[in-house]
């Protein structure tokens, strides 16, 4: 019998929610098990965002969801951010039926709710009914209460202290 894939929650303001997700990933390919990564609002072909590249080379999933987000990028629509998110959500939702993965990252998708791109609803019920044995990480800062409390593992990443405070801007290798 299949054990239960459990909920994982990483948040907060602090650097190394997606760290944490992918080294999660790493360990699970490492252990032969099938793994599925997703992105929000990430621009892999800007930035690089390597892990990706990583992890895909390790035997994973990776698909990029809402590319970009309109804070950072006045170009990029808000109601086709909206689009993007709801409608990749249903296709994870066929994606993990069709497929035996055993993990499955959804990296800031927390920033979807939090941003009212996604209605926190949607994401809850995306979580109760994940398959039996599916592990699933929700990253992304500000995470509800009641996205927390679906959760099996919490985890709060504060920020005490960042050279960006400072003027230090991010360095590839460490922070992209």
């Amino acid at each position: 019998m299949k054990r239960e894939g459990l909920v994982h929650v990483y948040t907060g303001d602090g650097k190394g929610k997606t760290t944490s997700a992918i080294g999660l990933a790493v360990r699970a390919l490492g252990c032969g098990m099938r793994v599925c990564y997703v992105s929000f609002h990430k621009r892999p072909e800007l930035y690089g965002y390597t892990e990706m590249e990583s992890i895909r080379k390790l035997g994973a999933t990776v698909i990029n969801i809402a590319k970009g987000h309109p804070h950072l990028d006045k170009t990029i629509d808000n109601e086709e951010i909206t689009k993007e998110v709801n409608e990749g959500l249903l296709m994870i939702s066929k994606l993990i039926k069709d497929n035996n993965y055993d993990l499955l990252i959804l990296d800031e998708i927390i920033i979807s709710v939090r941003d009212n791109y996604l209605e926190e609803r949607s994401l809850l019920s995306f979580i109760k009914e994940k398959p039996y044995s599916l592990e699933l990480v929700l990253t992304g800062r500000a995470a509800t209460e009641a996205i927390m409390d679906s959760a099996n593992y919490v985890s709060f990443i504060k920020k005490i202290k960042h050279p960006y405070d400072n003027g230090v801007t991010s360095r590839k290798g460490v922070e992209y």
